[in-house]
């Protein structure tokens, strides 16, 4: 099967701080792909470099056969590579609509714009009750449901999704992964990096754990939740 995005050997520093070593990843069509690991495994920098917010020291990085290493990060939300990124980063001043409507700002996903707005109030009722509400005034898991929902207004072909799950409550938890798994039967592709091993592990086709920038395992996500060295790494058992 041929990949939607590949990566080939990308290796990545912060100065003198090596992240990332020769790392090989592959992302199918229709696939949700999972990267798992602790804190400062180098998951974010894995998708930074994809969306060319960071310059990798060597590899390769393609997308549906393009290349991306030579592209602005612009340029990579053009082809339909969408992140929504770790702390939401949603804007706290506008209201949940203009939000949404800022995710719709490339030309081409203009004439979609009013679709995807009742698509993502049909994914999250709760953000179609608070769309005159400003987004800094919601809760934790309002502000990750309005992030999704913006990065769905770009019309993704590969949607990037970093730690979604962080600082929510369990109820949340559980909600997010079930709407990310709606998503992707939709047919969104999703690569996801979390810390919440099981969970992401439970909707994934298949996965990669990266330790210390290296990738250390990969196989399909409930293929792993059975490793012993994912039980006792992660799982804690």
């Amino acid at each position: 099967m041929s990949s939607l995005l590949s990566i080939e050997k990308l290796s990545f520093s912060y100065g003198d701080l090596k992240v990332l070593w020769d790392v090989d990843l592959a992302v199918h069509q229709g696939e949700v792909v999972t990267v798992v690991g602790s804190n400062g495994a180098g998951k974010s920098t894995t998708l930074k470099n994809i969306s060319r917010l960071v310059r990798a020291d060597s590899g390769r990085l393609t997308f549906d056969g393009q290349d991306l290493l030579d592209l602005e990060s612009h340029q990579v939300v053009e082809r339909g590579i969408i992140q929504v990124p770790e702390g939401r980063r949603i804007f706290s001043e506008m209201t949940v609509l203009e939000n949404l409507r800022m995710g719709s700002y490339v030309p081409s996903t203009r004439a979609d714009r009013e679709k995807n707005i009742e698509r993502a109030f049909t994914l999250f009722p709760r953000l179609k009750e608070r769309q005159r509400q400003l987004g800094g005034t919601m809760s934790g898991g309002e502000q990750q449901m309005l992030a999704i929902a913006r990065g769905l207004m770009g019309n993704p072909r590969l949607l990037l999704l970093d730690e979604p799950s962080l600082g929510l409550s369990p109820l949340f938890v559980k909600n997010i992964f079930d709407i990310i798994k709606e998503i992707n039967r939709q047919g969104v592709t999703i690569l996801l990096v979390e810390q919440n091993v099981f969970q992401s592990l439970r909707i994934s086709h298949r996965a990669y754990v990266l330790e210390t920038g290296r990738v250390v395992l990969t196989g399909k996500g409930e293929d792993l939740l059975k490793d012993d060295h994912i039980k006792k790494a992660y799982l804690g058992a």
